[in-house]
């Protein structure tokens, strides 16, 4: 087992009076594929969005590395509005914000890594686009480059297949899966089908009843 990136000890989450979860205590291993699962509405969002910082902890606390090494983070494509003239390049650009000076064009080594990004996923014939132009698996796979633009360590998705179809949702899977693999990268993913990811991954964390725990399958992963 690999020392733990993510620690959450004794970890309290509230929205006013209701705690949504309570006592989590959770030791991530560095360069794990680790999907959350769980019913709708326990609180598995609200736990990664708490590890990045954006939702405050009622009591507890969760160590990270974010602050030195910010996490790559993709949220579901349909929180950018698609009405916005926005285009694919920039887009991914938004990924080199915390490093990027104010007011300052992009570097040369910038440009050539949001292309980089763009190629990896295979998506940089498409960097003139709108978003809006593109289909909901192409719109995740932008997503996922703007993550990977600065390099992170750990990826953190919020349901990075919602309302993609097979093959699309395959292409994304089988990408992540290569990040972690061939790339080492930590890998932290909501998803909705527990069957699904159990093709992909030997251990998974479930959420429910204001509780966390890491579980090891049965099994050994296959490619997605």
């Amino acid at each position: 087992m690999n020392d733990p990136i993510i620690t959450c000890s004794d970890v309290c989450i509230a929205y006013g009076r209701q705690e949504v979860l309570h006592s989590v205590n959770l030791q991530i291993p560095r360069g794990i594929f680790l999907p959350f699962t769980g019913p709708n509405g326990s609180g598995k969002t609200t736990l990664l969005r708490a590890m990045l910082g954006l939702v405050p902890v009622r009591r507890g606390s969760i160590e990270t590395p974010f602050r030195q090494t910010p996490a790559g983070y993709v949220p579901q494509h349909r929180v950018i509005d698609p009405l916005y003239p926005v285009s694919v390049r920039q887009i991914v650009e938004m990924g080199l914000y915390p490093e990027r000076r104010p007011f300052r064009p992009l570097s040369r080594r910038q440009k050539q890594g949001v292309v980089d990004a763009l190629e990896e996923l295979r998506m940089a014939e498409h960097m003139q686009k709108t978003f809006r132009e593109l289909s909901g698996g192409m719109k995740q796979k932008v997503l996922i480059a703007r993550a990977l633009v600065s390099r992170p360590d750990v990826i953190i998705l919020d349901e990075p297949t919602s309302e993609l179809d097979e093959q699309s949702e395959h292409e994304v899977l089988q990408h992540l899966v290569e990040l972690n693999r061939n790339r080492g990268k930590t890998v932290l993913m909501v998803h909705h089908d527990l069957e699904r990811v159990k093709n992909l991954t030997e251990t998974l964390c479930r959420v429910g009843r204001g509780k966390a725990e890491i579980v090891k399958l049965d099994g050994g992963r296959t490619d997605a």
